[in-house]
């Protein structure tokens, strides 16, 4: 396959991926927004300017601090690069490029979703409501995976999509985790940090998960535990890079043995851990080493296969 190709699959998978998480967190911190005020809530409605690094492009664009703003930013704001309407717009451009690489379900799904959010960014999200509008972002996502695995056929294409969405998977469970780790231990209210853990869960969709396999109310530990070490969680770190491994075994070549390398001493590192190692550390530095290895998977996947010579 082209490199050219291969890394337009690569981002339309990773843009669609980043739209949906960015819902998922967008819904759990409305949902916060409806609690109690307390001293910390700021910091709570924040979580998606921590994720994304958008400080100061948030400032610059809105002269106050609310919820309804934050949502405008991420949801409809052509001018953040990390916003719904941005991401999907860039997916779009990337499935537009290789629409020979896809089936006809996947184009239409990607087409249709943009065409229908330009008529919900006229509207506003008001119009439908915050919640409809999160539940129609992750129902989308959810069709274009089932369009991507229902008719792509099992070759290049399919992989390489499949390594953007785990990547950008990957990085966002953990970069949730590290925000979340950096809330409670700033504020170690423990009601407060039952809700942030509750939240967590189901920003990844892992509530019912939790529920099933711990028997006991969440804590920092085992929630840890669940969505790092556990390969049985569709969005735990471990199941993503244990299936990048599988991805990237497909498409080596020659020319592949570092990003393989990469990505199997992370696996083995993963497997073989323990909750009580996860304990013994320092979760924050823990965290941001994973990112960097993370990153440094991507960037070796981008060297490897995505550079056009």
């Amino acid at each position: 396959m082209l490199s050219r190709t291969a890394s337009e699959l690569f981002w339309m998978a990773r843009y669609l991926e980043r739209a949906e998480s960015f819902a998922r967190v967008l819904d759990v911190t409305y949902k916060l927004s409806m609690m109690p005020r307390h001293s910390q809530q700021q910091r709570d409605l924040a979580l998606s300017l921590n994720l994304s690094w958008t400080h100061d492009l948030f400032q610059a664009r809105y002269a106050r601090f609310s919820m309804d703003n934050l949502l405008n930013f991420f949801a409809m704001d052509s001018n953040n690069p990390s916003s719904i309407c941005s991401c999907v717009e860039l997916a779009w451009n990337n499935a537009h490029a290789v629409r020979g690489s896809l089936s006809a379900e996947v184009w239409e799904c990607i087409n249709t979703t943009r065409i229908q959010l330009k008529k919900l960014r006229k509207q506003g999200v008001e119009s439908i409501g915050a919640d409809a509008f999160f539940d129609w972002v992750k129902d989308r996502a959810h069709l274009f995976r089932g369009a991507i695995f229902g008719t792509l056929l099992r070759n290049d294409a399919l992989c390489f999509i499949r390594i953007g969405t785990l990547i950008e998977r990957a990085l966002a469970t953990t970069q949730l985790l590290l925000v979340k780790d950096q809330q409670i231990s700033n504020d170690p209210d423990s009601v407060r940090e039952y809700y942030r853990l509750d939240t967590l869960l189901r920003a990844v969709s892992a509530r019912e998960a939790y529920n099933s396999l711990y028997r006991q109310p969440v804590t920092r530990e085992t929630v840890a535990e669940l969505l790092i070490l556990r390969n049985d969680v569709p969005r735990s770190l471990r199941a993503c890079i244990e299936d990048i491994v599988g991805q990237l075994e497909l498409v080596a070549n020659q020319h592949s043995q570092q990003p393989l390398r990469i990505a199997h001493q992370l696996n083995v590192d993963l497997r073989f851990s323990t909750l009580e190692d996860l304990v013994k550390a320092d979760m924050q530095s823990y965290l941001t080493g994973l990112l960097t290895r993370i990153n440094a998977l991507a960037d070796s996947i981008h060297k490897t296969y995505l550079e056009t010579v």
